[in-house]
C-alpha cells in the first residue's frame, strides 16, 4: 500500500537509480523504494534538484513543502496525468454560470456545516452542554438556500464556524488548552496552531486526490479562482476538516498525545514543535486510514477514500451528470 512520506529533518533527497534517497545533514541515508511513496510533504530544509522532480513527475507524486511554522507553502505538482479537455471546459464553464457555482459553493458550505453539526451532537450525547450552539447552527442552516451569491453565503459559512468554534472549550473542558477565537497568522493559542496545522494537511490530502481524478484543482467554486495557485481542494477540504481534522484534536488533547510541551513560542504566536507535527502526523494518518460504513456502496471506505469519492460526485455535477450532495457523517 502506497503511502504518504513525511520528512523533517535538514537534508537532501535525490533519485538514486530507480527509487529515492534522503541523505541528512550528518550524511545518515534512508533508502526510499518509490513505488511504496504516494505524495512527499516536507518541513525541514530539503535541497531536491531537477533530476528529482523529473523523476517524481514520471511517478506522478506530488512534493508539498511546509515552512518552519507548519503553514503550507506549495507543491510541485506534476503535469496532470488525468487531463480530460471535456472536462476542464465543464469545469470552467460551471464556475462561470454564477447560478452553477452558486448551487455548489452552498453544498460545500451545507456539508461543513451538517458535519460540524454531527460533531456537537456527538458531545451533547455524551453530557456536553452544547444544545444553544446546536440550534444556533440549524438556525444558520435554514439561511444557505437563500442566499443570492458568493459573498453572502461565505458571510452566513463565517457565522455557523464562529458558533461551531465557540463550542471547543466545552469539548475539551481542558485549563491548558483555552480557546477564544479563530486566528491564523499568527496563531495566539495551542488550539489554534492545531487548526492551522491540521487544515494545511488536509488541504494537501485533497489537493494530492483530486490529481488522481479528471478536475483541474485551480478552478474552485466557494473559493474563488483567482491568483491563489489551487482553490478546489479547499472547497473540499470544507467537509472534511471537522470530522477529520477537528475530531483528531480533540481526541489528541484528551488522550494526552498532545500536551504543552509540544509547542513553542516565539515572535510569530504558538506553533507546534517538531516532536508536536510528528505526533499528530502519525495519528493523522492512522485517521485516513480508519475505515467508516459507505451506505450507498454498502462496503466500508477509509477517510481518504471519501475524499475521492467526494470529488467523483462533483465530477458528475460537473457535467451535468447528477446533482451534487456533499457527505455528511452518520454517526
Amino acid at each position: 500500500m502506497k503511502e504518504s512520506i513525511y520528512i523533517f529533518t535538514n537534508g537532501t533527497l535525490k533519485r538514486k537509480d530507480n527509487s529515492l534517497v534522503y541523505i541528512t545533514e550528518a550524511n545518515q541515508k534512508k533508502y526510499i523504494p518509490v513505488e511504496n511513496v504516494r505524495e512527499i510533504m516536507v518541513f525541514g530544509e530539503t535541497t531536491i534538484n531537477n533530476k528529482l522532480l523529473v523523476f517524481l513527475a514520471q511517478k506522478e507524486i506530488i512534493l508539498s513543502y511546509f515552512n518552519y511554522h507548519g503553514y503550507y507553502s506549495g507543491s510541485f505538482y506534476p503535469r496532470e496525468h488525468y487531463n480530460s479537455g471535456f472536462m476542464i471546459l465543464s469545469q470552467a464553464t460551471a464556475y462561470n454560470n454564477p447560478e452553477h457555482r452558486l448551487k455548489i459553493a452552498k453544498q460545500f458550505v451545507m456539508g461543513a456545516a451538517q458535519n460540524s453539526l454531527k460533531i456537537i451532537s456527538y458531545y451533547i450525547n455524551r453530557d456536553k452542554d452544547l444544545d444553544n450552539q446546536k440550534n444556533e447552527i440549524i438556525s444558520k442552516i435554514s439561511e444557505i438556500d437563500a442566499q443570492k451569491n458568493i459573498n453572502e453565503l461565505m458571510s452566513v459559512e463565517g457565522k455557523i464556524k464562529q458558533i461551531y468554534y465557540s463550542c471547543f472549550n466545552n469539548i475539551l473542558n481542558q485549563p491548558d488548552f483555552t480557546f477564544s477565537t479563530r486566528n491564523k497568522r499568527p496563531p495566539k493559542d495551542f488550539i489554534n496552531a492545531l487548526i492551522s496545522f491540521s487544515n494545511s494537511l488536509i488541504y494537501t490530502i485533497v489537493l494530492s486526490e483530486i490529481y488522481q481524478t479528471h478536475l483541474d484543482p485551480r478552478i474552485g467554486f466557494l473559493h474563488a479562482t483567482n491568483s491563489r495557485r489551487f482553490s478546489l481542494n479547499l472547497d473540499i477540504a470544507e467537509i472534511f476538516k471537522p470530522i477529520i481534522g477537528d475530531r483528531l484534536i480533540f481526541s489528541l488533547i484528551n488522550k494526552r498525545i498532545i500536551t504543552p510541551d509540544c509547542f513553542e513560542k516565539n515572535s510569530n504566536g504558538i506553533l507546534l514543535n517538531n516532536k508536536g507535527k510528528q505526533n499528530f502526523l502519525k495519528q493523522f494518518q492512522l485517521k485516513l486510514e480508519q475505515t467508516i460504513k459507505y451506505p450507498k456502496l454498502k462496503r466500508n471506505v477509509s477517510y481518504r477514500q471519501l475524499i475521492r469519492l467526494e470529488i467523483y460526485k462533483l465530477e458528475k455535477d460537473i457535467i451535468q451528470e447528477k446533482n451534487y450532495e456533499p457527505f455528511i457523517v452518520s454517526w
